[in-house]
């Protein structure tokens, strides 16, 4: 089931008030062969084939009732005369740049008749379209793509649209074609096979909560993966640690600017002096000047590249050394840490950072490259702050709605976690453990992915709007999932963050 624009709601709640007013009933839904169904098709093709892809003002009028209300959920509510004003002063317009064309998707229409005492005086008609547009000399482009629901009226013998709602509104990506996709289990495990995708997990979070949960494919062969899939999500693992951090320094613990030299410090650089500009700051930042890992130095040892603080370049070894410091400061492991201030308190009961014989093996996505060979999973004995998190889609669900309410953090920690620490590239930052995109007019999204052997996995917020989608998969070149799954449910936001990820 797809989570759509919160107004849907409102719009159906109208829409369900005018019937109830008409003291309507809604039968059951009308075969493609009924007279009622090819007679509402036909109006349907009246009202778009005829009159919006070819702009006929007057075929539009005589299809609608004198009260039509159009309800859009980018666009307010207009009447009948205010609908016929844009249509014919926008996309008809005689100066118009694009033209426009309507085309309903197969097999997506629903109808269903409506009584009172028996007899038939209307018809409700759901579905889902694509727009076109094109202009001159060039090829025609798919635009977006919506749900509708209209209601038609048998007035005097004649069908009349006396509503309309339009809603959920979304770029169309390469998925459009396929209106069941990530709604029908069918379309969705079809499409994992045609790129091959072992399994994929989706959450859906909506006014701060997760709302859904979707997990396709088999944990490993014949096996389908059950909703509570325990999933590596390698690098996912950063904001974990982050928020640790971040809870201990909102509690007056720990501090973001103190070196971290005062309690611990590599041997691999104790002599470099650059070590005491290190902080939690610039951990969190990506900012240490360390490489990713320090196995990929031909020494195999530890250095700087840069002046701590002075540019970004990600490194799984700056958030091992804050693990070390924290460690060090607390007498406490990590993992003992993450229980008491993340696990524990957010009931994330099937979260943790070492492998021991509490995983539920029966659970586990084996890991696959893009050939299908299985990957032995890796068994850290000691926790790891940088990767290796075993999770599933609720735990962290629940995790980074925690993360958009702000709880356990001061509200000058949280202002410090979502600004602007260091730039990576045009409108996208890193704060504070978390990625950050410029989605314009103020408006920002969280992030962060991960990567490693079988895994890809990745997660976005949208705080101001409350909205949130996390995304796992088990194989190396899952995140070719990505751009579909994020447009398809994020809409014009998911369509920005992709363009900052493409140009």
């Amino acid at each position: 089931m797809k989570i759509i624009n919160p107004l849907f709601f409102q719009f159906k709640s109208i829409l369900i008030g005018i019937l109830l007013f008409q003291m309507q009933t809604v039968c059951s839904q009308e075969e493609k062969s009924s007279t009622l169904y090819k007679t509402i098709m036909s109006k349907d093709s009246l009202l778009f084939d005829v009159g919006f892809n070819t702009c006929d003002v007057k075929q539009f009028e005589n299809l609608y009732t004198e009260d039509f209300e159009f309800y859009h959920d980018k666009d307010s509510i207009s009447d009948k005369a205010r609908f016929l004003k844009t249509f014919q002063n926008g996309i008809c317009s005689p100066t118009r740049k694009y033209n426009y064309r309507r085309e309903l998707i197969d097999r997506s229409t629903e109808i269903y008749p409506l009584y009172k005492n028996g007899v038939l005086y209307g018809a409700i008609q759901m579905g889902t379209h694509r727009f076109y547009e094109s202009s001159s000399g060039n090829k025609e482009q798919a635009g977006s793509f919506a749900k509708f629901t209209h209601l038609w009226l048998l007035k005097n013998k004649e069908w009349k649209l006396a509503r309309s709602l339009s809603y959920n509104h979304q770029m169309t990506s390469s998925t459009a074609g396929k209106s069941n996709l990530f709604d029908n289990d069918q379309e969705t495990e079809k499409w994992l096979k045609e790129n091959n995708v072992p399994a994929l997990g989706i959450g859906i979070i909506a006014d701060n909560k997760l709302k859904q949960v979707k997990v396709f494919g088999e944990l490993k062969k014949g096996i389908s993966a059950p909703y509570n899939t325990i999933w590596n999500v390698a690098s996912l693992t950063k904001p974990i640690t982050a928020i640790i951090a971040l809870k201990l320094i909102s509690q007056g613990k720990w501090d973001l600017d103190e070196p971290l030299y005062k309690y611990w410090t590599d041997p691999d650089i104790a002599k470099d002096p650059y070590l005491k500009l290190l902080t939690t700051r610039i951990v969190l930042s990506h900012q240490t000047g360390f490489p990713n890992w320090r196995s990929f130095n031909e020494s195999k040892k530890l250095d700087f590249k840069f002046k701590p603080g002075t540019q970004y370049q990600y490194s799984g070894e700056g958030f091992e050394y804050l693990r070390k410091a924290l460690e060090k400061k607390f007498h406490k492991t990590l993992d003992q840490l993450a229980l008491e201030l993340v696990f524990e308190p957010l009931k994330m009961t099937d979260s943790q950072l070492i492998w021991n014989d509490k995983i539920d093996l029966s659970r586990y996505a084996v890991n696959y490259d893009k050939n299908g060979n299985a990957y032995e999973p890796t068994k850290n004995k000691t926790a790891n702050a940088a990767d290796d998190l075993l999770t599933t889609i609720e735990d962290y669900g629940r995790f980074l709605s925690s993360v958009m309410n702000g709880e356990g953090l001061s509200k000058k920690v949280f202002e410090d976690m979502i600004s602007h620490q260091v730039q990576t590239k045009k409108n996208k930052y890193f704060g504070l453990g978390f990625e950050i995109y410029d989605l314009g007019n103020e408006n920002y999204a969280l992030s962060h992915g991960g990567a490693d052997q079988g895994v890809q996995t990745i997660f976005i917020l949208l705080p101001k709007t409350k909205q949130g989608l996390v995304i796992f998969t088990n194989v190396d070149d899952g995140y070719k999932v990505y751009e579909n799954i994020v447009v398809h449910y994020l809409g014009e936001n998911g369509r920005k963050i992709v363009d900052i990820e493409t140009k």
